[in-house]
């Protein structure tokens, strides 16, 4: 498979279209109390919300549909003056009950952007949601930690809403990372020692969130031992991050990889550090110092970078080696992983005007046509006239209703469907592995309607939370929302067991053949012919 990145940055797209006490949790609905499982103490309430003592400090929730939630937590120090391009510090401890009601700001980002609230350097906060859970039914509960989609670029933790799946039994994280310039700004002036690792700060912030889980999720009534990290797009390209990152081994004990195998190449340390070159001389640094950097507004940052901070970089701390390289070589954590892709993930971004190839967004064509098809594809993907041709007598128009859809098709398998498949293969020579392919066509849109309407990229998030800031909100059938129930379920079971499967649906392992689910109303079912439906054995011989 060809996985050869040129870095093209583009005119704006949209990218959110693009997660040891075993002392646990004592909620009661008329009074909620917490064991504090660091020292055994009880912390009270007076507010009527829940009350737990966290290491920093004690905090005050709220009751919500199905259990409880904790908004606006602490996990590190503001990264901001001095410590704007640094390791994430810890957070400054507290007295007193801190309200754990309100969401803190989001970290920044260009607008415009889907997420609504307030943005600040000062983002570094997570929230927690508990299934509802009695006293005399205190028990530890598998964690299941949401790391949110947006191109590296945008997005919140407040995007996802996951009571539903807390209501499964399990302890849910949410939380922020920084963004864009902020979160990934690779540049000479920025590393320890010249020469040295620079960049990948929000995967550090990521890193810093699943110390703190580590820390005090047992207070939440969460197993600190039974973490589950799980992301969509961006936020599954930062779950493959992890399983190959040395300073993340041991946080975590599972994975769900949701639509994030669009990018398994990084960029070197030095081809990120010139384009850090160039970002500072537009933002206002000519002399390209630390000292300039730092002094700069962050609106100036965040409006000099490029709209993705995909496909990441090999700084040689957090990364030292490009994911799909580490995968292939089998230097991943050795944990079960669930993977999958959607029918067909590319129509979402041909509908916004863009195109994801090879890790990088790119101006889509404003206009494909049987005349300019070939060259369409010799274009986008940067192939020859030889290559192009080999790809349409794969794709011939008359199989699709449009040229526009043809290419659509022709990218989703080369960019999302056989790089999942891909993954598979590498990854289930060592550890379980559980492959989905999500394919519920009349999936309600949440960002942008589509015609014909198909199973594309984000389409399978309203299954599993709820999307608060979601453009559009109709809501699921009947048979969807058995489809939603199901896969709540899986995404549960995953999460305490490391198989996904239920009594009411078997998910067969992934053993380097076709034992993929389709993920369809009102019941998933395997289907047995996903490689030949995406072209798989074409893309991977070039």
């Amino acid at each position: 498979m060809n996985m050869t990145l040129t870095r093209r940055w583009s005119r704006r797209v949209p990218l959110t279209a693009l997660g040891v006490g075993l002392a646990a949790l004592t909620l009661a609905a008329g009074g909620a109390t917490a064991a504090d499982a660091g020292h055994g103490t009880t912390a009270s309430h007076t507010g009527g919300g829940p009350v737990v003592t966290t290491k920093d400090g004690t905090v005050r929730g709220e009751a919500v549909p199905g259990g409880y939630t904790f908004r606006g937590l602490p996990y590190a120090a503001a990264p901001s003056g001095d410590l704007r391009w640094r390791a994430p510090r810890p957070p400054a401890a507290w007295k007193g009950v801190r309200d754990a009601t309100d969401y803190g700001p989001n970290c920044l980002q260009p607008a415009p952007t889907p997420t609504v609230g307030p943005q600040s350097e000062d983002c570094l906060y997570l929230n927690v949601s508990t299934p509802k859970q009695p006293r005399r039914h205190a028990a530890v509960r598998p964690v299941l930690v949401l790391i949110h989609g947006g191109g590296l670029s945008l997005g919140a933790g407040r995007d996802y809403d996951p009571a539903k799946l807390a209501a499964e039994g399990t302890v849910v994280v949410t939380f922020n990372y920084r963004l864009g310039a902020l979160g990934f700004l690779a540049h000479p002036a920025l590393a320890s020692r010249p020469g040295g690792p620079a960049g990948n700060y929000g995967l550090m912030d990521q890193q810093a969130a699943l110390r703190w889980i580590r820390h005090n999720i047992g207070r939440f009534g969460g197993n600190p031992h039974n973490v589950t990290i799980a992301g969509e797009s961006a936020g599954g390209l930062s779950v493959l991050n992890h399983l190959t990152s040395p300073g993340s081994r041991g946080l975590f004990q599972r994975a769900i990889v949701q639509s994030g195998a669009f990018a398994l190449n990084q960029q070197s340390l030095a081809t990120a550090k010139a384009a850090g070159t160039a970002i500072a001389n537009k933002a206002g640094c000519a002399d390209q110092s630390a000292t300039c950097l730092r002094a700069l507004p962050a609106a100036a940052l965040v409006n000099a970078y490029p709209r993705a901070a995909i496909p990441g970089v090999v700084d040689g701390a957090v990364l030292k080696e490009s994911v799909g390289t580490a995968l292939a070589a089998g230097r991943f954590a050795r944990v079960p992983i669930l993977n999958g892709s959607n029918h067909d993930e590319e129509r979402l971004f041909l509908a916004t005007g863009a195109v994801l190839h090879n890790g990088t967004y790119a101006a889509a064509p404003k206009d494909v046509t049987a005349e300019n098809y070939r060259q369409t594809i010799a274009s986008v993907l940067g192939v020859s006239g030889a290559r192009a041709r080999a790809i349409v007598r794969q794709y011939p128009l008359d199989s699709y209703a449009s040229p526009r859809l043809a290419l659509s098709a022709l990218l989703g398998d080369a960019n999302f469907a056989c790089t999942a498949l891909q993954v598979d293969k590498w990854t289930s020579k060592r550890v379980p592995t559980f492959a989905y392919e999500f394919n519920d066509d009349a999936a309600p849109a949440r960002y942008q309607r589509l015609d014909p309407p198909v199973a594309t990229h984000a389409s399978e998030l309203p299954y599993l939370v709820d999307l608060p800031d979601a453009r559009f909100q109709d809501p699921l059938n009947r048979g969807q929302r058995t489809l939603a129930s199901h896969m709540r379920a899986a995404w549960a079971h995953f999460a305490a067991s490391g198989n996904p499967s239920t009594s009411a649906v078997h998910w067969p392992s992934f053993h380097r053949s076709t034992q993929v689910l389709s993920l369809q109303p009102p019941k998933p079912r395997v289907e047995q012919d996903f490689a030949t439906r995406h072209h798989c054995s074409f893309w991977a011989m070039h």
